[in-house]
């Protein structure tokens, strides 16, 4: 499959990576990542605020958001930087609202809408804001045709797991197939995109269960995509999958995002009855997208509140541009519909199969 020169991929140069100095894994990612990547040390902006998952809105604005716009401009670095690598270790989730308008939000989600900000033109806080980038599968990423930065974040469940991450999108090949798991209720949505990812990629690196069945253990995987644990048949927290340099997933759960410090090893995804509560895991019962890196997964996309399924990553477009060479921030945020909302892309923004 040949990409077309209008999504060619980026450089580093065009990568600002976002490191908190109040945390000695965020520091060590940063410097592993620029020196992996050759990002240049001019491209690494040092914050100074709490290593705390979530935060106030005050907060954002003062520790993170301010002198994130101060760095870009005072280094003339506004139109150059074109992605946004944060990593473990800087605030992931805004707290507020919750809803069709809320305006709690993720971090990277907010931080799309920087470039926006910077031009003089301030975006409102709450509800979701349409994504200029969304469908573009043809047009070349860049500004200011679309005005926002592309943020993923370097994150697991500790530096072992995120340098893993770095080392396997290094060696990202364009081999291995996509799995495709439906929940076979076939609601609005959902199971229809899976079906229509399916149709778009070649018949040959497909595979898709209509079936009630949770698909455990599978080799060479390359691409997923699921309910995760909305599905009601899976029972089990990891799904034992061979996951090739590169891979990447997706799936439709809410809360997936919540958090990346690690549960027990004997922790495991149940349900939101109250029977239960006591089992859940900072706050929710569901499955987590760090389970996902930490068993070999290259990229994975999350939600830090609840999005709303019509704004979760659409894997009928997600998967397509991925194989056809579109860098992984370009394929994740083609996909997905909605900024300053409560989308995380987790991986290095760069990474491309080859």
């Amino acid at each position: 499959m040949v990409l077309l020169n209008p999504a060619a991929g980026q450089k580093p140069e065009n990568v600002l990576i976002v490191a908190n100095r109040a945390s000695p894994v965020s520091k060590a990612i940063a410097e592993y990542y620029a020196r992996k990547r050759g990002i240049p040390s001019a491209n690494v902006c040092y914050l100074d605020t709490p290593p705390t998952e979530h935060i106030a809105r005050e907060v954002f604005n003062r520790d993170i958001a301010a002198p994130l716009a101060k760095f870009l401009a005072r280094n003339r670095l506004t139109e150059q930087i074109l992605y946004i690598a944060t990593t473990l270790g800087v605030p992931l989730g805004i707290l507020g609202g919750q809803g069709q308008t809320a305006d709690a939000a993720a971090v990277d989600s907010e931080l799309t809408m920087l470039y926006t900000d910077l031009r003089g033109k301030p975006h409102a806080a709450a509800g979701p804001i349409q994504n200029p980038f969304y469908a573009r599968r043809d047009a070349k990423f860049e500004h200011p045709a679309f005005p926002i930065y592309l943020v993923t974040r370097l994150a697991g469940y500790d530096f072992a797991d995120v340098r893993g991450l770095i080392d396997r999108s290094l060696l990202a090949v364009n081999r291995g197939k996509v799995v495709l798991d439906q929940r076979s209720l076939w609601e609005e949505g959902g199971d229809d995109w899976l079906h229509e990812a399916a149709i778009r990629l070649p018949q040959a690196r497909v595979v898709l269960d209509e079936s009630p069945n949770v698909l455990l253990d599978q080799a060479e995987v390359i691409g997923y995509a699921s309910w995760g644990s909305n599905d009601k048949n899976r029972t089990q927290r990891l799904l034992h999958f061979q996951w090739l340099p590169g891979a990447i997933m997706t799936e439709y759960v809410s809360t997936n995002g919540r958090t990346f410090e690690r549960p027990p090893d004997a922790w495991t995804i149940s349900t939101w009855k109250e029977q239960d509560k006591l089992r859940w895991w900072k706050g929710s019962p569901q499955s987590l997208t760090a389970d996902y890196i930490h068993e070999g997964a290259t990229g994975a996309s999350g939600h830090v509140y609840e999005p709303y399924l019509k704004y979760c990553p659409r894997p009928e477009l997600l998967f397509p541009a991925y194989l056809k060479g579109r860098t992984l921030a370009e394929s994740y945020y083609l996909s997905i519909p909605a900024l300053s909302w409560m989308n995380i892309v987790v991986g290095d923004p760069l990474c491309r199969l080859r």
